[in-house]
């Protein structure tokens, strides 16, 4: 223990040497350690701002990697330049040609007679495969009765990967539409055949179209039009440039018919209210050359037509094109 002598010492000025000889550290000592003076915590008052952003990292984090579960997000390639993407298997499909070779098959198969029967087998070998050749030389005919195919023509395609695909061909066969399903096998690109025996498939069913209203005429542009329009289609269907030329709004380019027809009549005109252009419906009746002349073969179509006043009520024509008005609407 400190001895009273040298508290006074200090007081005195005086130097205690039992002061000095005493450490600080010294295990004999019972009173409390001196404790320096507070310096901020030691640098602890930084912690929690550097906890803080730990956390907000951690969230950040957590919170895109739940986003990127949840819409099934996949990593970003780090790579400059990225793989270029597989092919699709209907770019590997050679179309164009399947679809000729469909074409080509369909002109041998929806054709069969009891009296070709051999020819039609021998045709047949070069589109289907050689085991169905030597087991079905017909493929799928049993001989007897008759088909007639009278046209035909590819209606779609059907790719269901790199080396097969549907054709479907709609075609006339004893008179009657219908639609035939080929599958087609391809190999290398290049080579082709009919994979399995086609089906029959029904023609397209017949759409209604919508009724419309037949829109309020304007009579007098309909009076001038039903004047003027048959010198016109008289030149159309003769197809003589320099008079069509006549009859042409400025700027305007259209071709004849070149006699395919002669121009009979304007069997109606309907003209809806509007300024000097005007999108009009024209039904025309025409003559069909080189018949007997003893009928008078007669053909209706109907146009949709713009036309422009350029002189005060005479009417040139812009451009002619077939109509999309339904039936009993003109």
């Amino acid at each position: 223990m400190v001895r009273r002598s040298s508290v006074a010492s200090l007081d005195s000025g005086t130097e205690s040497t039992v002061y000095g000889e005493e450490s600080p550290s010294a295990p004999e000592r019972d009173g409390p350690a001196v404790k320096s003076p507070w310096r901020g915590g030691g640098g602890r008052w930084t912690v929690w701002p550097l906890r803080v952003v730990l956390w907000v990292a951690i969230i950040v984090i957590g919170y895109r990697g739940v986003m990127a579960i949840v819409l099934n997000e996949t990593p970003t390639s780090t790579s400059s330049a990225p793989a270029p993407a597989a092919p699709a298997p209907s770019s590997k499909f050679p179309v164009t040609l399947a679809e000729a070779y469909a074409l080509q098959f369909g002109q041998v198969y929806l054709n069969f007679n009891p009296v070709t029967a051999a020819q039609r087998a021998h045709q047949l070998a070069s589109f289907i495969p050689s085991s169905a050749s030597e087991q079905q030389s017909q493929f799928g005919w049993n001989g007897s009765g008759s088909a007639k195919l009278s046209s035909e023509q590819v209606a779609g395609i059907d790719v269901r990967g790199p080396n097969t695909a549907v054709v479907t061909l709609l075609a006339t066969v004893n008179d009657k539409l219908m639609e035939l399903g080929v599958p087609v096998y391809s190999s290398g690109g290049t080579s082709l055949v009919v994979s399995g025996q086609p089906a029959w498939l029904p023609a397209p069913s017949a759409a209604q179209p919508p009724s419309s209203q037949t829109p309020n005429s304007d009579q007098g542009a309909q009076s001038a039009l039903m004047s003027q329009l048959p010198a016109f289609f008289s030149a159309y269907a003769s197809g003589d440039q320099s008079t069509l030329n006549r009859y042409l709004a400025s700027g305007a380019s259209i071709n004849g018919l070149n006699g395919a027809v002669r121009f009979g009549s304007i069997g109606n005109i309907t003209v809806p209210q509007g300024g000097d252009k005007r999108d009009i419906t024209v039904t025309v009746n025409w003559l069909l050359p080189g018949q007997p002349k003893q009928s008078v073969p007669q053909l209706t179509t109907t146009y949709d037509m713009s036309v422009v006043d350029q002189q005060s009520g005479k009417w040139y024509v812009e451009d002619i094109r077939a109509s999309t008005q339904p039936m009993g609407t003109q």
